[in-house]
Formats: structure tokens, C-alpha cells, sequence
């Protein structure tokens, strides 16, 4: 399987299917707030399998992706895809029961026989125990690292604890391309896990995986 990095949550999976997740769409809005957000726009890409966590202009811009793949968007459940089974499961994007911004669905599958989490935009201070269930075994955990919206600092070296992934690739994060997050610097403190820092935005997983817990930070793309 081969991932790659297209800046905040967005990422191609390539392998025996093509998956993409939290695709972002025009984001030249973002300048008018103050905010930059000046990762290259989403091209030339396609999927058989389209995820979207929550209903966020950096993260459901469908419209970026080719291909006809299958939508999933901001739901839980179970659920038919080209790749098999996917498992939504319902979270927060905030600390306080969804009421500050929103909802967000933590998604779930198996590709190329390794088990893929990806958790969007959680925001909770930890995972409930019906969630950790449902969620199941990880291989490889997509994760916000950035703090803010997200989790961040201990609560996403918590969330990991509590997973017990081989991988974490962390995501939505401040990086020379995007202002209004933190960078992922407390995270990977508080975890104190080996991490590779790589030189490029995307990487072969099976390059990445070890025997015991390992963190890849990609490299911005631009």
C-alpha cells in the first residue's frame, strides 16, 4: 500500500483499490479570516472508495476527486465498498458532546490486508469504550496531531495508548503551508515513540511497519 499526503486529512491510499479521504476543496476563502491555507489544490487524482469525515470546507471536497468512487460521507454504521466492509463510527469534533462544532465520523477498513483508521477531525478528550470497540484492531491510524479543533499533545498520545496501532501517520497539524493549528511537536512528546521523518509527502506502508510501534511524519507537500 502506498499513501500519500495531500496536506491537513487528505490522503490517497493506493493499493488493490484506490481510497481517498477528506479531500479539500477551494480554500482561497481561508485568506479572508486570516488563516493560510496554502496547500496545492487536489488534482489528477482518482478513487474506487471517497471518504468525508465531516461536513468542513478542508475536508469534504468531493468535487477533487475523480474516478466515480463510492461516497461515504459523515455517517456511522457498516457499510458495503469496493474495498470491503467499512466501519463509520460516530465522535465529536469538539470536547463538549458535539455543541461547539459538530459531529465527526471516525472510518475503518481493511486494504491490502492491513487494518486503516483514519479519526478526521476528533476532537474529543478521549475515546468513549463503545467506540474503542467498534472501532477494533488498527494497523495504521491516521491522526490529528494539531490541537485546536482536534485532539492534540497527551489526549492524541492517549488516543493512541488506547488504539494500539504499528503506525500512526499524523495529519492536520501546522506546517509552513497552514497557520491556525499547532505543530505536532506535543504529540509526539508526550507518545515517545520512534519517529521517521520523511522527505516526501507519500510512502510504501509496508516500508514503514515494524514490530512495535512506529510514527511516520510525511512531508508537507508543496
Amino acid at each position: 500500500m502506498r499513501i500519500r499526503w495531500f496536506g491537513q486529512s487528505a490522503f490517497a491510499l493506493a493499493g488493490e483499490k484506490n481510497v481517498f479521504v477528506d479531500p479539500f476543496g477551494d480554500m482561497s476563502g481561508a485568506a479572508a479570516r486570516g488563516l493560510r491555507f496554502d496547500y496545492p489544490p487536489i488534482v489528477g487524482v482518482s478513487a474506487d472508495l471517497l471518504l468525508v469525515t465531516h461536513e468542513h470546507g478542508d475536508h469534504n471536497g468531493v468535487e477533487a476527486v475523480g474516478g466515480d468512487p463510492l461516497v461515504l460521507r459523515s455517517r456511522a454504521g457498516r457499510f458495503d465498498s469496493p474495498v470491503g466492509e467499512v466501519v463509520g463510527v460516530a465522535s465529536e469534533h469538539d470536547a463538549a458532546a458535539g455543541t461547539v462544532r459538530g459531529s465527526n465520523t471516525i472510518f475503518c477498513f481493511t486494504l491490502d490486508g492491513l487494518r486503516v483508521c483514519h479519526l478526521g477531525d476528533f476532537g474529543q478528550a478521549s475515546l468513549r469504550p463503545e467506540q474503542r470497540e467498534a472501532i477494533g484492531a488498527v494497523d495504521i491510524l491516521f491522526l490529528p496531531a494539531g490541537g485546536g479543533p482536534t485532539v492534540g499533545g497527551e489526549a492524541a498520545a492517549g488516543v493512541v495508548r488506547a488504539l494500539a496501532p504499528r503506525l500512526v501517520v499524523p495529519m492536520h497539524y501546522r506546517t509552513p503551508a497552514l497557520s491556525f493549528l499547532d505543530p505536532p511537536d506535543a504529540f509526539l512528546e508526550a507518545l515517545g515513540a520512534p519517529v521517521e521523518r520523511l522527505d516526501e509527502s507519500e510512502a510504501d506502508v509496508e516500508e514503514l511497519l515494524g514490530d512495535a510501534l512506529r510514527v511516520a511524519v510525511l512531508a508537507p507537500p508543496g
